[in-house]
């Protein structure tokens, strides 16, 4: 084996919570050249990989495979052949259920070099986030993992139910069974085991919209059909499920079991995500715009050669501080230089950029739009002998140059980024249609055109129909009702953490 030809991580991803990831797990997603996933690995973990990492999705959904087990096994060996650093990352644990060791028998007979790194099985992670333990010293001195996916494969051990049911003293956790679940209770009730021992199933565990439903063994057919359960879910019998109100600890939080969609870049949304979930939302980490720098080198020879005492630096957003701060440390680099420089900026989350960069706004107007930043800054200031570079992105406006020019001064425009929209990873758009969310955070107006842009007409309607639309502010409240919706709640603070204060607000209100 070479290290030149590449490397296959079998990392499993835990059961659905993006922390469930182990540290090595996290550590050599961030290191791979390509990514292969799963349909259970959690979105966020793929969405937060960078742009330039190859992302290919092989999702398998309830026996609906986007790609057989023999081209995800020939997809591993051309990345490789490639000299690539590739993750195959699976839900829960490679191992338990996963073909990982399928998989890994692939590898070594093609001279592949491979790593297995466990993740956090489902069972186990159930136990844990709905307080039915697997084992327990007084009610059960060990565990059975049984597959309940019906085998198409003769060769393929079957289980023995019928042994299973004569068991004492356990607990048997069972995975993949929704659809085959009548002929499994059926199969332990005949073959011996009473018809009232305590049994669960538990949906999407460890993920805020997990729902558990507890009763008997003979009930869990009905508690299926009834609750409309599908997978992912799992089911527990055993005495161990009668802790289940004493351990039980999970679902705190205003935002609990709500599906929450996030149009915000990936490479800004972290911070968002990790606020979502612990007020104990569910985060759909959709991002419907990115971005990526843009150098004006023409614009930044004229900024050097500025010489007049009149100099201004505006900024409009956290982008045009980000790269304009990059690109100044690669041209520039001493921060004193900005000194002759008076600075003014509009929103919180642009003032908090600056601050980072321990720089203080000389002016910030009373109204956060670009049109009461020109109004107010032509009203206070004397432009006649003036410079101002206007740090912008591909889709600002004339807004800022025509006011200011006219007004006398000399502006120069400054591109230093681009906003466009991204292709979502393959198996995301499917999802979404299918758990449409319970909000919608527009981060900015391009977040709703973004959204717009990505779904049709049929889509767009099944996504926002529902939920409740949350705007940071009133220049992205006009563009999202430009496209038709209705804005239901908008921050009174203009930031990211005022967006997220007015939905914590308001299902606070509802008594959530």
């Amino acid at each position: 084996m070479s290290d030149a030809e590449g490397r296959i991580y079998l990392i499993g991803a835990g059961p659905g919570d993006p922390e469930l990831i182990t540290l090595r797990g996290m550590r050599l997603l961030k290191a791979c050249d390509a990514v292969i996933y799963d349909h259970l690995a959690p979105d966020e973990l793929v969405v937060l990989m960078p742009r330039e990492v190859e992302k290919h999705y092989v999702g398998k959904q309830a026996g609906s495979h986007v790609l057989p087990q023999s081209e995800i096994n020939n997809l591993m060996l051309r990345l490789a052949r490639e000299g690539k650093l590739v993750a195959r990352l699976k839900g829960a644990d490679p191992l338990v259920f996963g073909r990982g060791g399928e998989e890994a028998r692939f590898l070594r007979e093609h001279n592949v070099a491979f790593e297995i790194v466990p993740g956090v099985t489902a069972a186990v992670g159930a136990a844990a986030y709905t307080g039915i333990p697997c084992t327990d010293r007084e009610k059960a001195s060990f565990v059975v993992f049984a597959t309940g996916h019906k085998a198409v494969d003769s060769s393929r051990p079957a289980v023995p139910w019928e042994k299973l049911a004569q068991l004492e003293g356990g607990s048997l956790s069972v995975y993949m069974g929704v659809g085959e679940i009548e002929s499994i209770v059926e199969k332990l009730i005949n073959a011996g085991m009473p018809a009232d021992t305590p049994a669960a199933v538990i949906e999407r565990a460890t993920m805020p919209t997990q729902r558990r439903f507890v009763g008997t063994v003979a009930g869990l057919p009905a508690m299926v059909n009834d609750n409309n359960v599908k997978p992912p879910a799992l089911f527990v019998v055993g005495d161990v499920v009668k802790l289940h109100e004493q351990l039980d600890w999970f679902g705190q939080g205003p935002l609990h079991g709500l599906r929450i969609l996030v149009l915000r870049p990936s490479d800004q949304g972290g911070n968002l995500y990790q606020a979502l979930r612990d007020y104990g939302a569910e985060v759909m980490p959709y991002p419907s715009i990115a971005t990526e720098e843009r150098v004006d080198e023409r614009a930044w020879a004229t900024y050097q050669s500025i010489d007049c005492e009149e100099r201004w630096l505006i900024f409009t957003s956290e982008n045009g501080v980000r790269y304009f701060m990059q690109q100044f440390a690669d041209r520039v680099g001493d921060i004193r230089k900005l000194s002759a420089f008076k600075i003014a900026a509009i929103g919180f989350g642009t003032v908090r950029a600056l601050k980072s960069h321990c720089l203080t706004t000389d002016f910030v107007p009373g109204v956060a739009t670009v049109k009461g930043l020109v109004t107010e800054l032509v009203v206070n200031f004397d432009w006649s002998c003036a410079s101002v570079v206007r740090v912008q992105g591909n889709l600002s406006d004339s807004t800022v140059p025509d006011a200011l020019t006219g007004a006398g001064a000399e502006v120069i425009p400054m591109e230093v980024y681009r906003t466009y929209y991204p292709e979502w990873p393959i198996g995301f758009k499917r999802k979404l249609l299918q758990t449409p969310p319970n909000a919608i955070l527009f981060s900015s107006g391009s977040t709703a055109d973004g959204l717009r842009a990505i779904l049709n007409d049929e889509e767009f309607r099944r996504v926002t129909v529902k939920a409740q639309i949350v705007s940071i502010g009133p220049s992205t409240s006009r563009i999202i009702e430009s496209h038709g919706l209705k804005v239901t709640l908008e921050a009174k603070e203009h930031s990211v953490p005022g967006l997220v204060q007015e939905l914590v607000a308001f299902y606070r209100s509802q008594g959530k």
